[in-house]
């Protein structure tokens, strides 16, 4: 599991570690692990240029320490001070190792080392990084723990900030690394354990491991109906492609029966020949291009008494609090339209509104995105990182609504069925395109192949 802590547990387990550690060991780990990341990026070290973008805090102490570490082999490095109170003792290491101290950029170089803002700065850059950042634009940037300027608790962006290629981050990836729009500014996010000892994180990752702890498996002595029967109320005379992409997500094997209900049944037996009618069921999957009869179709199903995927047209009429093991699936439009407020409000702050939508509604909130959140009521929040830019394609959402379907429907709890389904419905859109376009179908016929893909258990 990939966990992401607040600044205030990553700052109380450093002091406890400080307690016993030599003095300055924390930051010499930090530095070497910054180092040996750049050294990654540029291909090697000797005669290459690397400049330092130095604040007061203990980011810009990691980047000298890192820089002296980085000239001891040879690489030219420069340390651009954006503070009067840059670390003295970093500044001393850096020269002592043959760096310079500049207050401009004197040669263009190949990296740049972001140690502005430490991870209690508030969002926005001051005039003078805001500078220095336009003096240096288009060379590739290795952040210090995380992107100066961004809120580190949040994921929010409020004014001016680093982007970066690279961002070393120590002992735990924090909330600004896994939640958009400030993981977008992060790039590839390179770990350094620092041997901090921390407490459970509210905002977590899945990772491969984690999805085939979770995934439910058939037992040997396993039949259709102990494996579970997922119902799919979807599609309308307008709109039978929706109905066949989402019974596609519920029908990729990993529960025991599907049936379906609605006006394309005949369309669906045509392409899904092993789907039946309507009967008993453990979940259902309402929604997708249901059109007029989606909030008729969403009663039904809450009356069912079973977990319930809640998805597009069905979004439009839910009003108030929904039993438990409901999962809403809305994309930023659909969450914003439920909340009342504007689209750009949502993607701005979509943890925010993940977790007041959760809250507001009582069950599991899905929200759709570039990292989609998943997010219950009592504040705890999986974020998604497979997926791929091809995966913005129209029914991709359908085949997710199916797919979550069947998970409740072999028996995950709402939260883990959505974000296992949310994580295998990325794996297999990266499978399926293989770096390029693809379409919902080949999303869906993928899932099984994201399954195989995971490591035994």
């Amino acid at each position: 599991m990939r966990r992401a802590h607040t600044v205030e547990q990553v700052r109380a387990a450093e002091a406890e570690l400080m307690r016993t550690a030599p003095e300055g060991a924390l930051m010499q780990r930090a530095a070497a692990g910054l180092a040996y990341a750049v050294v990654d990026l540029l291909g090697s070290a000797y005669g290459r240029r690397v400049l330092l973008l130095v604040g007061s805090g203990d980011n810009g102490g990691d980047a000298l320490y890192a820089g002296a570490l980085l000239a001891r082999r040879g690489v030219g490095v420069e340390a651009w001070l954006l503070s009067d109170h840059a670390h003295e003792g970093g500044i001393a290491a850096l020269r002592g190792a043959g760096g310079r101290i500049v207050t401009e950029m004197r040669t263009r170089p190949e990296v740049v080392v972001d140690g502005i803002v430490g991870i209690g700065g508030r969002p926005g850059l001051r005039p003078e990084a805001q500078q220095a950042l336009a003096a240096v634009e288009g060379v590739p940037i290795v952040a210090v723990d995380t992107p100066s300027g961004v809120d580190v608790d949040t994921g929010e962006l409020d004014g001016p900030h680093v982007t970066a290629a690279v961002t070393v981050t120590f002992g735990t990836h924090k909330v600004a690394h896994l939640v958009d729009p400030a993981a977008a500014a992060a790039g590839v996010v390179h770990l350094v354990d620092i041997g901090l000892d921390l407490p459970e994180a509210a905002v977590e990752s899945l990772q491969p491991e984690d999805v085939a702890a979770l995934l439910p498996r058939p037992t040997p002595d396993a039949q259709k109906y102990t494996r579970g029967v997922v119902g799919v109320r979807a599609g309308s005379e307008q709109y039978p492609g929706a109905a066949l992409l989402s019974v596609a997500g519920a029908a990729s094997g990993l529960a025991g029966m599907v049936r379906y209900v609605g006006a394309a049944a005949d369309t669906v037996r045509e392409v899904h020949p092993e789907v039946v009618g309507d009967g008993r069921v453990q979940a259902w999957v309402v929604g997708s291009g249901g059109g007029e009869h989606a909030g008729d179709e969403l009663a039904a199903a809450l009356a069912d008494g079973v977990p319930t995927v809640v998805d597009a047209d069905a979004l439009a009429h839910v009003d108030g609090l929904l039993p438990a093991g409901t999962v809403l699936t809305p994309h930023a439009g659909e969450l914003a339209a439920m909340l009342r407020v504007d689209r750009d409000g949502v993607e701005a702050r979509p943890l925010h509104h993940a977790r007041h939508a959760a809250t507001k509604y009582g069950c599991v909130v899905l929200l759709k995105g570039r990292h989609t959140l998943v997010a219950t009521p009592d504040g705890r929040v999986r974020v998604t990182t497979t997926g791929t830019p091809w995966l913005a394609t129209a029914g991709a959402g359908d085949v997710l609504g199916g797919l979550v379907g069947a998970l409740l429907a072999a028996g995950l709890a709402a939260y883990d069925a959505a974000s296992v389904g949310s994580w295998l419905h990325g794996a297999a859109a990266t499978l399926a395109g293989r770096g390029g376009p693809l379409v919902a179908s080949q999303v869906a016929a993928s899932i099984p192949l994201a399954v195989r893909s995971l490591p035994e258990r």
